[in-house]
């Protein structure tokens, strides 16, 4: 996958994950009770820092906090914009 999109610095562009649809019990949830996902896949990293290169690859599954980053939608698709160190893991 390919988007128009070139981070500059210290950061990466995700693409979360979707929102649960079901709880474990199978209970449907409904579209206004539904959390922000805080997993997503990486889909462009900036060059780093003069000093630290990036540690994280596109393709990387990430954890982050659930108000990182900047919201942008880009050809119909929603995707954030966050520094590396709003990023707390990989999976």
């Amino acid at each position: 996958m390919s988007i128009k999109l070139k981070p500059l610095a210290d950061r990466v562009v995700v693409e979360p994950a979707e929102a649960e649809q079901k709880t474990a019990g199978g209970i449907i949830i409904p579209d206004t009770a539904k959390e922000k996902p805080q997993k997503g896949v990486i889909i462009a990293v900036g060059p780093g820092k003069k000093d630290e290169p990036m540690t994280v690859k596109v393709g990387d599954t990430v954890l982050y906090g659930k108000y990182s980053g900047t919201e942008v939608t880009i050809d119909g698709k929603n995707y954030l914009i966050m520094k590396e160190s709003d990023i707390y893991a990989t999976i």
